[in-house]
């Protein structure tokens, strides 16, 4: 008898764990940017500096509990003719996954969109925090999606690799 109740105990306490977990994993840290949108930028083929493009219908969301939980969604009316010729675009770019809840962000359609020519992957801002950038990618119907990811400073840092001069100090960001 009392095996079956330890049984129980430990059965329910993973459960628990389980439960807090997801949670914690898709909905708790994350949350609605509503009310400090972020401006969507690309950086400039000339300048080497982000600029602010045109957009509307922006929805993001974001956590403080990691740089690269950041995702946006907008539209906008610039082609990709256009933001190809002023901006610095990526030739490899890896949409992150997003909680199933923010909808508007499918991190699969988004790398078949880029592979088949559908969509462009642009450089947004370098070092949005330390070792990560921002990433947007923009289909041809105007549909745009950001997102961040490592960068080689960040790859570096986080894998132990000694990060040398190229990269910034960690404590500049």
């Amino acid at each position: 008898m009392n095996g079956k109740i330890v049984g129980i105990v430990i059965l329910s306490c993973a459960l628990f764990a389980g439960a807090a977990l997801y949670y914690l994993q898709v909905y708790g840290f994350y949350r609605e940017a509503t009310s400090a949108l972020p401006e969507v930028q690309l950086v400039s083929l000339t300048s080497d500096q982000s600029e602010t493009i045109e957009t509307r219908a922006i929805q993001a969301i974001d956590a403080d509990s990691s740089p690269i939980r950041f995702r946006a969604c907008f539209e906008t009316p610039l082609s990709l003719a256009v933001l190809s010729a002023a901006y610095v675009s990526l030739e490899r770019a890896t949409p992150r996954n997003a909680p199933n809840w923010f909808d508007c962000f499918d991190a699969e359609a988004i790398a078949q969109d880029l592979a088949s020519g559908q969509a462009a992957a642009f450089l947004g801002q370098k070092n949005v925090d330390f070792g990560v950038d921002r990433i947007v990618a923009i289909t041809q119907d105007g549909r745009g999606y950001i997102w961040h990811e490592l960068n080689d400073c960040g790859e570096k840092a986080y894998d132990g690799t000694i990060v040398g001069e190229e990269c910034p100090r960690l404590d500049e960001n």
